[in-house]
């Protein structure tokens, strides 16, 4: 399937999502959001499929935010609903049983900051810079920032950065934790697909059913959290990549999970 904003690629068992509008930072707007949600739903339904990267194309941005042309022109519902979808997309990413990587090449602001916010782990270039800096355009956060931002590194420098607008750089992002970890820009997609192929390798029930105790936790409080990880457990025990598992572990091989 061909996309006009986006290209895919897979490499084994990894899927490659490119943000693909360079000429304007690779900003988002209906269009990219629209065909993000299609891969993102491609990847889903793809059992071949364990583990994915989002990236953007060029050396200046990963995504540089919402494409003001668009975003200004719009009335009040019409920005609404902008905002909604945008949210229904990260929100479909954040809880796809796919674990997702980040890999932050360039300026990830507004809407860029709050895409890689949905994904599980960030992994920054050393020429990353972070940023929500819609407040200097007379506005607010849409996609996730105020609510995805204090939960990662705390509301008072999530405050800070939505208050002021500032930027920060890819170390000060790793020292807060908002990404993981900071390599050199040449290494940035090899790094991702390092750790996008080790969890690949991994069961995906076992991936998937962490996920959701992962996000429940988060989103509820620690007993209902550990009560979904217990019944996460319980599950696992059903399949045969547990079985396999064990049975690798016991005779000292490496295991083949098949998800099932």
């Amino acid at each position: 399937m061909e996309f006009e904003t986006i290209t895919l690629k897979k490499a084994g068992a990894v899927a490659v999502i490119t943000m693909n509008r360079p000429n304007v930072l690779n900003a988002l707007n209906s269009k990219m959001l629209g065909e993000l949600r299609q891969v993102a739903e491609n990847i889903e339904s793809n059992r071949e499929i364990r583990a994915f990267i989002i990236t953007g194309e060029g050396p200046k941005a990963f995504v540089a935010g919402a494409d003001i042309n668009e975003l200004d022109h719009l009335p009040p519902i019409e920005g609404l609903r902008f905002m909604q979808m945008g949210q229904s997309v990260f929100n479909y990413i954040e809880n796809m049983s796919k674990p997702s990587i980040a890999a932050v090449n360039g300026y990830a602001l507004g809407g860029g900051n709050e895409l890689c916010m949905c994904c599980d782990i960030r992994i920054a270039s050393s020429r990353a810079k972070f940023g929500q800096p819609e407040i200097k355009l007379g506005n607010i956060p849409g996609w996730g920032g105020t609510q995805r931002l204090p939960r990662l590194i705390g509301k008072s420098r999530a405050c800070e950065m939505i208050f002021t607008g500032e930027f920060i750089d890819a170390e000060e992002a790793a020292r807060i934790g908002l990404v993981n970890r900071v390599v050199a820009p040449e290494e940035l997609l090899d790094a991702a697909m390092e750790t996008a192929e080790k969890i690949a390798a991994m069961s995906p029930n076992a991936l998937n059913l962490a996920k959701i105790s992962i996000n429940e936790g988060l989103r509820s409080n620690i007993e209902t959290g550990m009560s979904v990880e217990a019944s996460g457990v319980a599950l696992c025990l059903t399949t045969e990549d547990q079985k396999e598992g064990v049975d690798a572990f016991l005779q000292k091989r490496k295991p083949c999970f098949t998800g099932k």
